[in-house]
C-alpha cells in the first residue's frame, strides 16, 4: 500500500526491525492465520503457538539481549503486534498480556534474583503470564482500587478481586497491584499461592481468541521476595508499563485495519455487479479512499510515537493521542469493510466480522476514550 522505501525509512528503522518483521510476517502467514477463525470460535487461547513465539524469541522483544531478551525498542514491539493483529487480534492480545502486561511490566521492575527465578519460564512461554489491575468496582479508577495487602512475617497477605485479566485462565504467574498502608504496591503472584483462584472464563463480544477470568485473592500468600519493586511504587511500574501498553493496542488496531483495507480492496476488483467491478462505484471509492487514509494516519502517529518511547522516557500525551485514535479508526475501517462486502461481509467467510467485533475492544481496554480524552484535555490545559 505504501512505497517500499518509505516503509524501509520510517516503519523499518534498522536492519533488525527489518529482519523482525519479515519474521512475524512470515509467522503470521503460515503458523496464526491458519488457526485464527477456530480459535474464535472455540473461545481458545493458543498456549502452543505462543510457546512457539517464544522458541523464535518473540516474547523478550524489549528485554536486553544480556537477560535473554531481543534488545529491541517499542517500534520493535509495535512491529510484532502490528504484523500478528494482520492474522489474528485475539491471539496478538493474548501475546500481549504476556509479552508486555506481564514481561516487560515485570523485567523493568524486578531484580536480578527474580528475573533469574522467572524470566526463563516466561521468555520461553513455558509459563503463560498475566497482569491483576481492573477490578469489578474499580475500572478506568485504577488508583481507587480495593485490593489490600498486609504484612505478616515472611509473607503479604493479598485480599481482593481482579476481573476481565487477559490470559487469566491459562497464567502461571502475575504481576498483582494492590493497596499496602494505602499506597499501590506490586507483587508478583504465583498460581499456586495459597489463597489464590481464578474464576471461571468470561465469555465476550470479540477477541475470542484469548481468554480472560477474575482472580480471586483469599489470603492469599504472596513471599517477601515477590515484592515488585519497592513498597508504594505501583504507580511508578503501572505507569512506565502503561505507555507501551497503549502502543501495543494501536498496533492491533493498524493491523486489524491493514487487513480490512487489503481484504476490501481485493473484493471490490473481484466483484462484479451491473456489469463491472463495485470498485468503479463511488459509494465504493469512498469506503477505500478513507479506510486507506486512515489506516496509514494510524500508521504514521503510531511509529513517530513510539520512537519517544522507552524504559527511560515517557511521553503519555503522545501514547494517549495514538490510542484514542488509531482505535476509532480501525473499528470504522473494518466497519467499512463489511459494508462493501454486503452480506459476505456479515458472514464468517472473509473474516471481517470478527475484525469488527475486535476492534471494539480497543475502544475499552488499556484506557477508555473518555480516559484518553480526559488525560489529553488535562495535559494540553496543563501545558498552556
Amino acid at each position: 500500500m505504501i512505497s517500499s522505501a518509505l516503509h524501509e525509512t520510517v516503519y523499518n528503522p534498522t536492519e533488525e526491525h527489518a529482519m523482525l518483521r519479515q519474521t512475524v510476517r512470515q509467522l503470521a502467514r503460515h503458523e496464526v492465520e491458519p488457526q485464527a477463525a477456530a480459535h474464535d470460535q472455540s473461545g481458545t487461547f493458543n498456549v502452543e503457538l505462543l510457546r512457539r513465539l517464544g522458541r523464535l524469541g518473540l516474547i523478550g522483544v524489549t528485554v536486553p539481549e544480556a537477560d535473554g531478551g531481543a534488545g529491541l525498542d517499542a517500534i520493535g514491539a509495535v512491529i510484532v503486534h502490528e504484523e500478528l493483529a494482520a492474522a489474528d487480534p485475539g491471539f496478538t492480545l493474548g501475546y500481549l498480556a504476556h509479552a508486555l502486561l506481564f514481561v516487560n511490566n515485570f523485567y523493568w521492575a524486578s531484580n536480578a534474583s527474580q528475573r533469574q527465578r522467572y524470566l526463563p519460564r516466561v521468555l520461553s512461554g513455558e509459563w503463560v503470564g498475566a497482569m491483576g489491575m481492573t477490578e469489578p468496582a474499580v475500572g478506568t479508577d485504577v488508583l481507587g482500587m480495593q485490593t489490600v495487602a498486609r504484612r505478616a512475617g515472611d509473607h503479604y497477605v493479598l485480599d481482593g478481586r481482579k476481573t476481565f485479566i487477559t490470559n487469566g485462565s491459562e497464567a502461571n504467574l502475575y504481576v498483582v497491584y494492590a493497596q499496602l498502608d494505602d499506597r499501590i504496591t506490586t507483587f508478583v503472584v504465583e498460581r499456586s499461592c495459597a489463597g489464590f483462584s481464578t474464576g471461571p472464563t468470561i465469555h465476550k463480544m470479540g477477541m475470542r481468541a484469548s481468554t480472560m477470568c477474575e482472580l480471586v485473592l483469599e489470603g492469599c500468600r504472596v513471599p517477601r521476595e515477590n515484592l515488585l519493586g519497592v513498597e508504594g511504587g505501583g504507580v511508578t511500574n503501572m505507569m512506565r508499563n502503561l505507555e507501551i501498553e497503549r502502543l501495543g493496542l494501536a498496533a492491533i488496531s493498524l493491523g486489524i485495519a491493514s487487513r480490512c483495507l487489503e481484504i476490501m480492496s481485493t473484493y471490490a476488483v473481484e466483484r462484479h455487479a451491473f456489469g463491472k467491478p463495485i470498485a468503479e462505484f463511488g459509494q465504493v471509492q469512498r469506503h477505500l479512499a478513507e479506510s486507506y487514509a486512515k489506516t496509514e494516519a494510524i500508521r504514521g502517529l503510531l511509529y513517530g510515537v513510539a520512537r519517544t518511547v522507552s524504559p527511560g522516557t515517557r511521553n503519555r500525551l503522545g501514547t494517549d493521542a495514538c490510542k484514542l485514535f488509531s482505535s476509532t479508526a480501525a473499528k470504522e475501517v473494518a466497519d467499512a469493510a463489511v459494508q462493501v462486502l454486503g452480506g459476505y461481509g456479515y458472514c464468517t467467510e472473509y473474516r471481517v466480522e470478527q475484525f469488527l467485533r475486535d476492534a471494539k475492544l480497543l475502544e475499552i481496554g488499556g484506557g477508555t476514550l473518555e480516559a484518553h480524552q480526559k488525560n489529553i484535555a488535562r495535559d494540553l490545559t496543563r501545558s498552556a
